[in-house]
This record gives C-alpha cells, structure tokens and sequence, in this order.
C-alpha cells in the first residue's frame, strides 16, 4: 500500500468503503475512542468536519480499543455514542487495532509514512493530501480546534 486511497475499510454500519473515494479531498485520520479524557474533541472533530467540507476537508474517524481500554463497545454502540453524544456525521470506521503486533495495515502504512513512532494514545490525528500521502501528524493534545491544526488545513485545502 502507497497512499490512503488503496485502502478499503468497513464502517461502523458495515458498509464497505474504499478510501479511494477520497481521492482529490485532504483528509484528517483520527483514532477515537468513548471514554478518554480527550474524547470531547469528538466536538470540534464534527465542527471541522461542518466547516471545510465543503472545500474537501474529511474526516475520518478509526476507533481502536488499544489505550487503556478506553473503546470498549461494539460498532454499534460506537455508533450510538458518536450520534446522540457529539451529533458525528463524518465517516466513522469499524474499530481497528492501531498499534502492536496486530496493527491494522491502515495504521502500518500511516505510523510508516509519518515517522514518529507508534501512535502514543487516543485522538491522535494524521492529515493526508488529495493524492493520498500523509502530509502532518498531530499528538492527541492539538485539538481540532488549535491554531496549528487550521495552518496545516489551510495549506491543503481547496
């Protein structure tokens, strides 16, 4: 795997997606988890999401249970908490591992082309360009809605 968009993933409903559909948009790769201490940037994920959309701006959240145990529902409960909790309508993937041994091919390829070592926690964020290559990475503290995250937006974005 080169870029993001030869990746195809599963949804949280079970749908297929092929990330490829993302060709051409800058999309911002996000593991989450439910009871983290950062998961109110599930907030400022869905207003980014609502603000820059429009100009190609994805994002894309990954659930991974790998930290603390702090993912611990189905995809059907991740569903539901995303929705009632934080009004999440951006794509939201069915939970992965992203670290270790078992570490999804998607997080492979990302901790490879953002060298910085394994994901370090929850809410760690990688933004990838329109031709599919990771661009910047960002530790769980850069919050959707940090001056240096919207620099690195600006630059990408249509």
């Amino acid at each position: 795997m080169t870029t993001l968009h030869d990746f195809t993933m599963r949804t949280l409903d079970g749908r297929e997606l092929s990330l490829s559909d993302f060709r051409g948009k800058t999309v911002l790769v996000v593991n989450v988890a439910s009871r983290c201490g950062y998961t109110p940037q599930y907030k400022g994920l869905q207003a980014l999401w609502e603000a820059h959309r429009d100009r190609g701006l994805v994002v894309l959240g990954v659930p991974a249970n790998d930290f603390g145990a702090q993912e611990p529902g189905s995809d059907a409960e991740i569903q539901t908490f995303c929705e009632k909790n934080y009004g999440v309508t951006f794509p939201v993937l069915s939970k992965i591992t992203v670290k270790g041994a078992n570490k999804h091919p998607l997080y492979q390829w990302l901790t490879s082309a953002a060298p910085a070592g394994e994901v370090a926690w929850n809410f760690e964020k990688f933004l990838v360009d329109g031709q599919g290559n990771v661009v910047a990475r960002f530790p769980s503290r850069v919050a959707p809605d940090s001056q240096e995250l919207h620099n690195a937006l600006a630059s990408h974005l249509a």
